[in-house]
């Protein structure tokens, strides 16, 4: 997944000559939040922040991911553009950073010349010339996204095992980011402007656990349901094993929680599920959605699926159709597997064809559309309360509570009325389709 971010910085030099600098995020929300932190510190040298669109730059930074085969495919793809760019002199300088060049750092500096650096995490203070630098920690600069959403990245890391992953051996240990760190950084986007935070972690529902050896999720989200400016909060990344249900409780009684929860779930048949080293039962999984359901009416559940791992057998990819027809999530994504060297099942092989990986996929997606479709068409009719993203030239485009941004369905809105960018509506929805509502301003 690639998300449109870019950061153009301006230097004004001594010599009062003026250098673009254009950091490209690709990868997950928690990349975006990186880019963010890496601006501000290039804020303090001297930087100016723009956030605009520009073909040539004098210096491209490539944030860069790595976590399955087609992550890593479009990074070395958008590095490989830009050292092409540099050879016709189009830009000055490239540098590459990220999860490629945290898994890959010697590779990449044999393969890429062009580059003028390659950082691993470890290394970006002194790339970014500040001997205190740190991802979690370090204050962020001018956000990338609108300005009335923010992603809060609340720990980094990941403490679990899970075969198919590398982030892990990627990011490290699970580490916390202490709380009145995090609710200072909430309460500072709100006096921005922003209004609605999606709480993100490799593990959001560890939180804490290295502090004081207790999951302190719950205590968090109370804190920053505190925050005044904030309408909404959502919750993503939640870890099945050992989930934490009293966090249920503040999202059911808080009116600043949105009805909506992130938690991939990746499998359901015993087989894999022990295979891929979840630490969870069928039945566990079963029991698990419906206890969120039960404790929060309505909510709105997102989960992410594993297809094609390289025990997952006719009869378990079945019982994961039957999964998916069973819970019927508000909202699916499902990614093929992707062999991946240092993790615990790479020795397995990758022995499943990619056409019958394809074909599975295609199975479940296919199904969840028609999920989606109707859960959609039930809509039609009601009144949502919908935060407004952006205009074009024939809609508003909006999401509703149930909706995170980049991942999730939008509403279009008809532009009878005007209306802002940023602001929240009651919005009658008219029509429906797989994966869009659209409506109308009451």
């Amino acid at each position: 997944m690639r998300y449109t971010l870019n950061i153009f910085l301006i230097f004004a030099a001594q010599n009062n000559n003026m250098e673009s600098i254009n950091i490209i995020t690709l990868g997950c929300s928690k990349n975006t939040i990186d880019s963010e932190v890496i601006a501000n510190s290039l804020q303090k040298e001297g930087y100016t922040i723009l956030h605009e669109s520009a073909e040539d730059t004098d210096i491209v930074i490539v944030n860069t991911c790595s976590f399955i085969q087609d992550a890593k495919e479009e990074s070395i793809e958008e590095i490989l553009m830009h050292a092409e760019r540099k050879k016709a002199g189009h830009i000055k300088k490239l540098y590459v950073i990220g999860c490629l060049a945290q898994r890959y750092h010697d590779d990449l500096v044999k393969m890429l010349p062009e580059a003028d650096g390659i950082y691993a995490y470890k290394d970006l203070g002194q790339f970014l010339k500040q001997s205190d630098f740190n991802l979690l920690t370090s204050p962020r600069g001018t956000l990338s996204t609108p300005k009335h959403y923010a992603y809060l990245k609340i720990s980094e890391g990941c403490d679990r095992h899970c075969a198919f992953c590398a982030i892990p051996n990627i990011r490290g240990k699970h580490i916390s980011k202490p709380m009145d760190m995090v609710v200072r950084e909430a309460e500072q986007l709100a006096s921005q402007g922003v209004k609605e935070l999606m709480v993100i972690a490799q593990d959001s529902t560890y939180y804490g656990m290295d502090l004081n050896n207790t999951r302190q999720l719950e205590v968090l989200l109370r804190k920053l349901a505190g925050v005044k400016g904030i309408e909404w909060i959502r919750l993503h990344y939640a870890y099945p094993m050992g989930f934490p249900y009293e966090v249920l409780d503040v999202i059911r009684d808080y009116s600043q929680f949105c009805k909506y929860i992130d938690i991939p779930l990746q499998h359901i048949s015993a087989n894999v599920l022990k295979s891929m080293n979840r630490g969870c039962t069928e039945s566990q999984m079963y029991s698990l959605v419906e206890r969120i359901r039960t404790k929060v009416p309505g909510i709105a559940i997102r989960t992410t699926l594993l297809s094609g791992f390289p025990t997952e057998t006719r009869e378990d990819h079945k019982a994961l159709v039957q999964f998916v027809k069973d819970m019927r999530f508000d909202r699916l994504g499902v990614f093929s597997y992707s062999q991946e060297e240092d993790t615990p099942a790479y020795p397995l092989g990758d022995p499943i064809k990619k056409t019958e990986k394809n074909r599975r996929l295609e199975e479940l997606m296919t199904l969840q559309e028609e999920i989606s479709l109707e859960l959609n068409e039930a809509k039609v009719g009601s009144v949502q309360k919908v935060i407004i993203d952006e205009e074009t030239d024939e809609f508003y485009l909006g999401r509703t509570e149930f909706d995170s941004p980049e991942v999730d369905n939008e509403v279009l809105i008809d532009k009878d009325t005007p209306l802002t960018i940023g602001e929240f509506y009651p919005i009658r929805i008219t029509e429906a389709d797989y994966f869009d509502l659209y409506g109308k301003k009451i």
